[in-house]
């Protein structure tokens, strides 16, 4: 086979079967209602499940109602407190027994709502599950984001870069990263605690840190977190500190390397 050095033409790119083959999940990544995406992963214990899903009902509701008092600030602590952002929507696009809505109505969403949901919630019916469950924080942005790739961050005067290299973090100067909804994962721990995974779809400006690091925020707080974080009002750092779920990030940089 021979191998051309000649840049491949817009045309070429846009018409390329990998550009226009269609991803079942797209509906869900592309077009589903809501600013971020909340994915179950854990199907072991239902009343927790139903637990988690009322109160962010309850969470989206009363965010929806409040009037901000103050401007959002720029900062998050570990545990997911937040700063007033500003009002939000009001309810989840499906129903917490509910499969995952996936027609082209439910994506769509009504035009006549006055409000947008603050989540897309993900609980796929049993023949659907096997997907989902126990998925790493990759392989969920791999499912529901599109990849691209930017300059990693630059290391610290005296620190070297990472060895072996690894694209979540550095690889020859660059960075996986990933656009598309804030994902944030119900997981088997996620049972007790009713928290989940918020998902970093790139490294923070830190080196060192990793693109699918995670770190985990109560259901409590998470609507105000969505909207601020999407409204680009807030930016989460730890104040420099590397604070990230250090066993998710293992997983990540492993899983990365297989699939080569």
């Amino acid at each position: 086979m021979q191998i051309t050095q000649n840049p491949l033409t817009v045309e070429f790119i846009e018409d390329a079967d990998f550009t226009t083959d269609d991803d079942p999940l797209d509906a869900i990544s592309d077009d589903a209602p809501g600013l971020g995406i909340v994915l179950r992963t854990d199907y072991s214990n239902e009343d927790a499940w139903q637990a988690f899903y009322t109160k962010l009902q309850e969470a989206e509701a009363e965010f929806s109602s409040d009037v901000p008092s103050e401007e959002p600030g720029a900062d998050a602590d570990m545990d997911g407190e937040a700063p007033s952002a500003a009002q939000g929507a009001a309810s989840s696009s499906t129903d917490a027994e509910g499969d995952t809505a996936m027609d082209e109505e439910d994506a769509v969403g009504d035009d006549s709502d006055d409000t947008a949901p603050i989540f897309f919630v993900i609980n796929a019916p049993p023949a659907e599950r096997a997907k989902f469950e126990g998925i790493s924080n990759l392989t969920a942005l791999r499912l529901l984001n599109d990849v691209d790739a930017r300059r990693a961050p630059a290391p610290p005067t005296g620190t070297k870069r990472i060895r072996p290299p690894n694209r979540l973090v550095d690889h020859d100067g660059w960075q996986e990263v990933y656009t598309g909804k804030i994902i944030w994962i119900y997981d088997a721990e996620s049972n007790r605690d009713q928290c989940v995974r918020l998902v970093s779809q790139k490294g923070a400006a830190m080196y060192g840190t990793a693109t699918a690091d995670s770190w985990r925020a109560r259901v409590s707080h998470i609507c105000e977190l969505q909207v601020n974080l999407a409204s680009g009002a807030m930016i989460i750092d730890f104040g420099g500190l590397d604070r990230w779920d250090y066993e998710e990030r293992v997983r990540n940089l492993e899983e990365a390397v297989k699939a080569g």
